[in-house]
Protein backbone atom coordinates (compact mmCIF):
# COMPACT_ATOMS: atom_id res chain seq x y z
CA UNK A 1 0.00 0.00 0.00
CA UNK A 2 1.11 3.12 -0.84
CA UNK A 3 1.96 5.59 2.25
CA UNK A 4 -0.61 7.69 2.94
CA UNK A 5 -0.91 11.03 5.17
CA UNK A 6 -3.48 11.50 8.48
CA UNK A 7 -4.74 14.55 9.63
CA UNK A 8 -6.55 14.28 12.99
CA UNK A 9 -8.40 16.78 15.08
CA UNK A 10 -8.04 16.47 18.77
CA UNK A 11 -11.10 16.96 20.72
CA UNK A 12 -13.91 14.43 20.42
CA UNK A 13 -11.58 12.71 17.85
CA UNK A 14 -8.61 11.38 19.30
CA UNK A 15 -9.16 12.48 22.97
CA UNK A 16 -13.00 12.03 23.98
CA UNK A 17 -15.01 15.04 25.42
CA UNK A 18 -16.34 12.12 27.51
CA UNK A 19 -13.96 10.99 29.06
CA UNK A 20 -10.78 13.37 28.75
CA UNK A 21 -8.54 10.77 27.89
CA UNK A 22 -7.03 9.10 25.31
CA UNK A 23 -8.82 5.62 24.43
CA UNK A 24 -5.99 2.35 24.14
CA UNK A 25 -7.76 1.50 21.03
CA UNK A 26 -6.94 5.01 19.79
CA UNK A 27 -3.25 4.68 20.70
CA UNK A 28 -3.24 1.30 19.16
CA UNK A 29 -4.70 2.69 15.61
CA UNK A 30 -1.90 4.94 15.84
CA UNK A 31 1.03 3.25 16.31
CA UNK A 32 -0.21 0.66 13.52
CA UNK A 33 -0.56 3.38 11.05
CA UNK A 34 2.91 4.49 11.93
CA UNK A 35 4.49 1.13 11.58
CA UNK A 36 2.86 0.73 8.44
CA UNK A 37 4.65 4.06 7.01
CA UNK A 38 1.72 6.46 6.78
CA UNK A 39 2.33 10.27 8.26
CA UNK A 40 0.20 10.87 11.11
CA UNK A 41 -0.47 14.93 11.69
CA UNK A 42 -1.76 16.30 14.38
CA UNK A 43 -4.22 19.14 12.82
CA UNK A 44 -5.89 21.26 15.22
CA UNK A 45 -7.53 24.49 16.01
CA UNK A 46 -5.80 24.34 19.68
CA UNK A 47 -2.32 26.18 18.95
CA UNK A 48 1.10 24.88 19.86
CA UNK A 49 0.84 25.53 23.55
CA UNK A 50 -2.56 23.93 24.34
CA UNK A 51 -1.46 20.25 22.99
CA UNK A 52 -2.07 17.71 25.81
CA UNK A 53 0.64 16.32 26.97
CA UNK A 54 -0.12 12.95 26.40
CA UNK A 55 -0.66 13.76 22.55
CA UNK A 56 3.22 15.37 22.67
CA UNK A 57 4.54 12.09 24.07
CA UNK A 58 3.52 10.14 20.66
CA UNK A 59 5.84 9.98 18.15
CA UNK A 60 3.17 12.04 15.49
CA UNK A 61 5.48 13.50 12.49
CA UNK A 62 4.22 16.66 13.15
CA UNK A 63 1.39 19.47 14.67
CA UNK A 64 -0.50 21.85 12.91
CA UNK A 65 -1.95 24.50 14.93
CA UNK A 66 -4.08 27.66 15.32
CA UNK A 67 -5.94 26.52 12.45
CA UNK A 68 -2.82 26.59 9.71
CA UNK A 69 -0.98 29.59 11.14
CA UNK A 70 1.90 27.54 13.26
CA UNK A 71 3.19 24.53 11.51
CA UNK A 72 6.22 21.84 12.91
CA UNK A 73 7.04 18.50 11.30
CA UNK A 74 9.47 16.84 14.00
CA UNK A 75 10.66 19.70 16.06
CA UNK A 76 11.30 21.82 12.88
CA UNK A 77 9.18 24.96 12.50
CA UNK A 78 8.09 25.05 8.86
CA UNK A 79 5.91 28.25 9.05
CA UNK A 80 4.24 30.55 11.66
CA UNK A 81 1.93 33.15 10.88
CA UNK A 82 1.30 35.45 14.57
CA UNK A 83 -1.36 38.35 14.09
CA UNK A 84 1.22 41.32 13.91
CA UNK A 85 1.48 42.85 17.31
CA UNK A 86 -0.39 46.21 16.78
CA UNK A 87 -3.20 44.82 15.16
CA UNK A 88 -3.77 42.35 17.80
CA UNK A 89 -3.56 45.11 20.74
CA UNK A 90 -6.55 47.07 18.65
CA UNK A 91 -8.47 43.85 18.30
CA UNK A 92 -8.15 43.05 22.35
CA UNK A 93 -8.70 46.68 22.93
CA UNK A 94 -12.13 46.30 20.62
CA UNK A 95 -12.93 42.91 22.32
CA UNK A 96 -13.26 45.06 25.88
CA UNK A 97 -14.87 47.77 24.14
CA UNK A 98 -17.52 45.84 23.27
CA UNK A 99 -18.08 43.89 26.34
CA UNK A 100 -16.82 40.69 24.55
CA UNK A 101 -14.97 38.27 26.66
CA UNK A 102 -12.15 35.70 25.56
CA UNK A 103 -8.53 34.32 25.03
CA UNK A 104 -6.04 35.03 22.98
CA UNK A 105 -4.25 32.55 21.72
CA UNK A 106 -0.42 31.94 21.16
CA UNK A 107 2.37 29.27 20.00
CA UNK A 108 3.93 29.93 23.52
CA UNK A 109 1.21 30.39 25.72
CA UNK A 110 -2.62 31.52 25.86
CA UNK A 111 -3.98 34.51 27.56
CA UNK A 112 -6.77 35.27 29.86
CA UNK A 113 -8.63 38.54 30.90
CA UNK A 114 -7.39 39.63 34.55
CA UNK A 115 -10.84 40.09 35.73
CA UNK A 116 -13.33 36.84 35.95
CA UNK A 117 -15.50 36.27 33.29
CA UNK A 118 -19.66 36.17 32.96
CA UNK A 119 -19.08 33.16 31.21
CA UNK A 120 -19.08 30.04 32.95
CA UNK A 121 -17.19 28.33 30.00
CA UNK A 122 -14.39 30.75 30.00
CA UNK A 123 -13.90 30.63 33.72
CA UNK A 124 -13.92 26.53 33.32
CA UNK A 125 -11.26 26.85 30.67
CA UNK A 126 -8.86 29.22 32.60
CA UNK A 127 -9.70 26.65 35.57
CA UNK A 128 -8.46 23.93 32.78
CA UNK A 129 -5.40 26.32 31.93
CA UNK A 130 -3.52 26.54 35.62
CA UNK A 131 -4.05 22.74 36.04
CA UNK A 132 -2.00 22.41 32.75
CA UNK A 133 0.07 25.18 33.74
CA UNK A 134 -0.81 27.85 30.78
CA UNK A 135 -2.31 31.11 30.82
CA UNK A 136 -0.40 32.68 34.23
CA UNK A 137 2.11 34.18 33.39
CA UNK A 138 0.46 37.53 31.49
CA UNK A 139 -3.27 38.97 31.59
CA UNK A 140 -4.78 39.91 28.04
CA UNK A 141 -5.31 43.57 29.26
CA UNK A 142 -1.46 44.49 30.17
CA UNK A 143 0.50 42.14 28.18
CA UNK A 144 3.29 42.24 25.47
CA UNK A 145 2.65 38.95 23.36
CA UNK A 146 1.74 37.91 20.12
CA UNK A 147 -1.28 35.67 19.38
CA UNK A 148 -2.67 33.58 16.32
CA UNK A 149 -6.28 33.37 17.18
CA UNK A 150 -8.89 34.19 19.74
CA UNK A 151 -11.76 31.80 21.16
CA UNK A 152 -14.73 34.43 22.36
CA UNK A 153 -17.39 34.74 24.34
CA UNK A 154 -20.83 37.44 23.82
CA UNK A 155 -24.37 37.57 24.85
CA UNK A 156 -27.19 40.35 24.84
CA UNK A 157 -24.76 42.18 26.45
CA UNK A 158 -22.11 42.34 23.89
CA UNK A 159 -21.69 44.24 20.74
CA UNK A 160 -21.38 41.71 18.82
CA UNK A 161 -21.76 42.58 15.32
CA UNK A 162 -19.90 45.93 15.89
CA UNK A 163 -16.93 43.26 16.77
CA UNK A 164 -16.72 41.60 14.55
CA UNK A 165 -17.24 43.87 11.86
CA UNK A 166 -14.35 45.54 13.28
CA UNK A 167 -12.36 42.65 12.74
CA UNK A 168 -13.67 41.07 9.24
CA UNK A 169 -10.80 43.01 7.32
CA UNK A 170 -8.35 40.01 8.40
CA UNK A 171 -9.92 37.52 10.64
CA UNK A 172 -13.27 34.87 10.04
CA UNK A 173 -15.63 34.13 12.57
CA UNK A 174 -16.62 30.30 13.22
CA UNK A 175 -19.70 29.56 15.08
CA UNK A 176 -19.07 27.11 17.88
CA UNK A 177 -22.36 26.93 20.16
CA UNK A 178 -24.63 29.07 21.55
CA UNK A 179 -22.37 32.67 22.25
CA UNK A 180 -19.18 31.37 21.44
CA UNK A 181 -17.02 31.54 18.68
CA UNK A 182 -13.52 30.95 17.16
CA UNK A 183 -11.83 33.84 15.26
CA UNK A 184 -9.24 32.86 13.18
CA UNK A 185 -7.24 34.17 10.52
CA UNK A 186 -7.81 34.79 7.26
CA UNK A 187 -6.56 33.14 4.36
CA UNK A 188 -5.36 30.30 7.08
CA UNK A 189 -6.98 27.31 7.78
CA UNK A 190 -7.22 23.49 8.51
CA UNK A 191 -7.44 22.99 4.61
CA UNK A 192 -4.25 25.57 3.89
CA UNK A 193 -1.95 23.02 6.69
CA UNK A 194 -2.76 19.61 4.78
CA UNK A 195 -1.72 21.58 1.39
CA UNK A 196 1.58 22.98 2.73
CA UNK A 197 2.17 18.85 4.02
CA UNK A 198 1.05 16.98 0.95
CA UNK A 199 3.23 19.74 -0.56
CA UNK A 200 6.09 18.94 1.26
CA UNK A 201 5.94 15.48 0.85
CA UNK A 202 4.61 15.14 -2.94
CA UNK A 203 1.87 13.39 -1.90
CA UNK A 204 -1.48 13.61 -3.62
CA UNK A 205 -5.04 14.19 -2.35
CA UNK A 206 -6.06 11.08 -3.12
CA UNK A 207 -3.60 9.58 -0.41
CA UNK A 208 -5.01 12.26 2.40
CA UNK A 209 -7.18 11.38 5.13
CA UNK A 210 -9.12 13.74 7.73
CA UNK A 211 -10.61 12.79 10.53
CA UNK A 212 -12.41 15.69 12.65
CA UNK A 213 -15.80 16.22 14.69
CA UNK A 214 -16.50 20.16 14.34
CA UNK A 215 -16.77 22.97 12.10
CA UNK A 216 -13.20 24.32 11.99
CA UNK A 217 -12.76 20.95 10.52
CA UNK A 218 -14.61 21.98 7.62
CA UNK A 219 -12.18 23.43 5.03
CA UNK A 220 -10.18 20.10 5.35
CA UNK A 221 -12.89 18.17 5.28
CA UNK A 222 -13.86 19.75 1.74
CA UNK A 223 -9.78 19.71 0.61
CA UNK A 224 -8.73 16.18 1.46
CA UNK A 225 -9.19 12.49 -0.54
CA UNK A 226 -10.78 10.90 2.19
CA UNK A 227 -12.56 12.69 4.76
CA UNK A 228 -13.73 10.53 8.16
CA UNK A 229 -16.25 12.02 10.62
CA UNK A 230 -16.67 11.32 14.36
CA UNK A 231 -20.16 9.54 15.01
CA UNK A 232 -20.69 12.60 17.11
CA UNK A 233 -20.03 15.54 14.76
CA UNK A 234 -21.52 19.10 13.74
CA UNK A 235 -24.07 18.28 10.91
CA UNK A 236 -21.95 21.10 8.73
CA UNK A 237 -19.41 18.48 7.79
CA UNK A 238 -21.77 15.77 6.39
CA UNK A 239 -22.04 17.32 2.90
CA UNK A 240 -18.11 16.42 2.58
CA UNK A 241 -18.20 13.67 4.84
CA UNK A 242 -17.05 10.14 2.85
CA UNK A 243 -17.27 7.54 6.06
CA UNK A 244 -18.96 7.97 9.83
CA UNK A 245 -16.69 6.05 11.90
CA UNK A 246 -18.27 5.30 15.63
CA UNK A 247 -17.47 7.70 18.78
CA UNK A 248 -13.91 8.05 19.50
CA UNK A 249 -14.59 6.24 22.92
CA UNK A 250 -16.58 3.50 21.08
CA UNK A 251 -13.49 2.80 19.01
CA UNK A 252 -13.97 5.09 16.20
CA UNK A 253 -10.36 5.36 15.39
CA UNK A 254 -9.59 2.46 15.03
CA UNK A 255 -13.21 1.06 13.41
CA UNK A 256 -12.30 4.28 10.65
CA UNK A 257 -8.18 3.02 9.97
CA UNK A 258 -8.92 -0.83 9.46
CA UNK A 259 -12.47 0.68 7.17
CA UNK A 260 -9.56 2.06 5.19
CA UNK A 261 -7.45 -0.69 4.83
CA UNK A 262 -5.18 1.96 7.02
CA UNK A 263 -3.69 -0.85 9.60
CA UNK A 264 -4.11 -4.32 9.25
Amino acid sequence: MERSILFFDIDGTILSEKTHEIPQSAMEALHSAKKKGHLLFINTGRTLCGIPPELRRFPFDGYLCGCGTCLLYGDEVLFAHPLPKERGRKIIKKMFDCNVEGIAEGTEDNYLPERISRFEPLESTRRYFHRAGIGQEQYMETGDFEYDKLFVYADEKSKTEEFFAFIAEDMEVLERGRYAYEIIQKDFSKATACAYMLKKFQIDKEHAYVFGDSSNDLSMFAYAGHAVAMGAHDPVLDIHTEFVTKNVEDDGLYHALKQYGLIE
